[in-house]
């Protein structure tokens, strides 16, 4: 088989050239050739075959674009000069595309176009030019370098989803601890208060000393303020409506209940009560709206907070603006600023998003969306 037959194969079996694996199991990083003579094809495949990775080749411009759409690649090496769609299009192309706009384009020119072409290319997304004929050494050494750089991407980001897994469960764990002791406190405690209150009141109707009467009355409103606190902590630690009656009515009663402890008056648009939204979800949007408050009480130094809360059938979505102090861009990426975070990464989990804005003096807008139900 010629040359031209060989690489013509392989450009129809994109996936038939590939180095066996090595002794490890560290996985191959996928490298994409582009050029449309066979034999320039053929020789790059030679020179890379001792990198040991998964080479794949393309013939044209139009058909480096449908690799790029289904596969992830260390680097692309691509000729400049091509019938139809040339490199410079192609890159252009390959770089508009979410999934391959950061993948690293090394182009291959002949020695007397490279000056005049050299500005287009990195114009048009390349890292590095290399002129042919390549100097094999050269472009090994290059080439590894993007695979390493790649192959440490790659663990940077399976590191950052483990750790986004264990954040949603630690989440998930702390929220159903939370719900238990919320009902513990609330059953056990509050029957045992109530029992008590009663027994207390059966001894003061018995009693006919005025300083007993006294103490015994002293006792059930001790009682009573206990049973309040219980009633607190046990709302603070998971709020009975946010269960019973959904995301709405619990935003609507934090919000009032801001209003009522800090003074600073809450203007709310909600829609229907009778809107049902997945108890995970709506877990998310109502910890996050208590952190937006929190911030508010303690840094905003505000007089009031509009909010709205929206749902459609996509997406659910809280505006929440102040007229305070508002927020200085280093604030928001600050280290200390671990709330700030927290809302980020709550968000994150559902494939939602925080958006933060705010300029000094003239108030702060946390804009919160969460698809109904993806998540990441």
């Amino acid at each position: 088989m010629n040359d031209a037959a060989a690489v013509a194969r392989l450009a129809t079996e994109p996936e038939a050239f590939a180095v066996e694996p090595a002794a490890e199991a560290t996985p191959q990083a996928k490298i994409l050739l582009v050029d449309d003579e066979p034999k320039s094809l053929f020789a790059l495949q030679e020179l890379l075959a001792t990198l040991g990775q998964n080479l794949m080749i393309a013939q044209s411009g139009e058909e480096a674009l449908r690799l790029a759409l289904k596969n992830d690649f260390a680097v692309i090496l691509l000729d400049v000069r091509m019938p139809g769609m040339d490199g410079f299009e192609t890159a252009r192309m390959i770089r508009s595309r979410e999934r391959s706009r950061l993948t690293p384009i090394i182009f291959l020119t002949a020695a007397a176009d490279e000056m005049s072409s050299m500005f287009r290319g990195y114009e048009a997304g390349a890292v590095d030019y290399l002129p042919k004929p390549v100097v094999p050494e050269i472009l090994k050494a290059k080439v590894a370098v993007f695979v390493e750089l790649f192959r440490k991407t790659e663990r940077l980001r399976e590191s950052e989803e483990k750790l986004r897994r264990l954040a949603a469960h630690l989440i998930s764990v702390r929220e159903e601890e939370r719900a238990h002791i919320a009902r513990e406190i609330h059953d056990e405690l509050g029957q045992v208060l109530t029992g008590l209150k009663m027994e207390v009141t059966w001894l003061a109707k018995r009693l006919k000393e005025k300083p007993l009467v006294e103490k015994t009355d002293s006792m059930c409103k001790l009682i009573d303020t206990t049973v309040q606190t219980v009633r607190k902590i046990a709302t603070g630690l998971r709020p009975e409506m946010l269960d019973d009656m959904g995301l709405v009515a619990a935003v609507a009663w934090q919000a009032k209940e801001f209003q009522k402890r800090t003074g600073i008056r809450c203007r709310a648009k909600l829609p229907p009560e009778s809107v049902k939204l997945d108890v995970d979800v709506s877990t998310t949007m109502f910890r996050i709206f208590q952190e937006i408050l929190t911030n508010v009480a303690r840094h905003s130094r505000a007089t009031r907070v509009d909010l709205e809360l929206s749902v459609n059938e996509e997406r659910v979505a809280l505006d929440v603006i102040d007229n305070g102090v508002g927020i200085a861009e280093a604030e928001l990426n600050g280290k200390k600023s671990l709330g700030l975070l927290g809302m980020h990464e709550r968000a994150l989990l559902f494939g939602g998003e925080v958006k933060i804005t705010g300029t000094p003096g003239h108030g702060t807008r946390v804009s919160v969306s969460i698809p109904m139900r993806q998540r990441a």
